[in-house]
């Protein structure tokens, strides 16, 4: 059973950045596919951005795109989520999920099987 450990929220300024780190307690994540969910206070969750099995491809939510960046690092059993010029509509709960393809493009939750626990990201001044 794979089990994702979620970390690097906090509260940060409009224009902050945060680096967000997926990682793995046990298994190896380098056989599946990482999506980047974030949950706004009562709203559904919404991909963000995922990553190939082996970091060769990689697609962001138009949202996002030019300030968040995911890539990983399989040697650490890691996976990351750059989030450069926050503004206050990244308020929310970060989530990473693992899923082996195929996946949609911006990733769809249905299509992911192991989740972490998520991580708070609060964008205020």
């Amino acid at each position: 059973q794979l089990q994702l450990v979620a970390s690097g929220g906090a509260l940060v300024q409009p224009g902050g950045s945060l680096r967000l780190s997926c990682a793995s307690s046990g298994s190896s994540l380098d056989r599946y596919a990482i999506g980047w969910f974030r949950q706004a206070p009562g709203k559904e969750h919404e991909g963000v951005a995922c990553i190939s099995s082996s970091g060769i491809s990689a697609n962001h939510a138009d949202s996002v795109k030019g300030r968040f960046t995911v890539s990983r690092d399989n040697a650490k059993n890691t996976v990351y989520l750059q989030t450069n010029s926050l503004k206050a509509e990244d308020t929310g709960v970060f989530y990473c999920a693992a899923t082996e393809p195929p996946y949609s493009n911006p990733p769809l939750p249905k299509e992911f099987d192991f989740w972490g626990q998520g991580t708070q990201v609060t964008v205020s001044s």
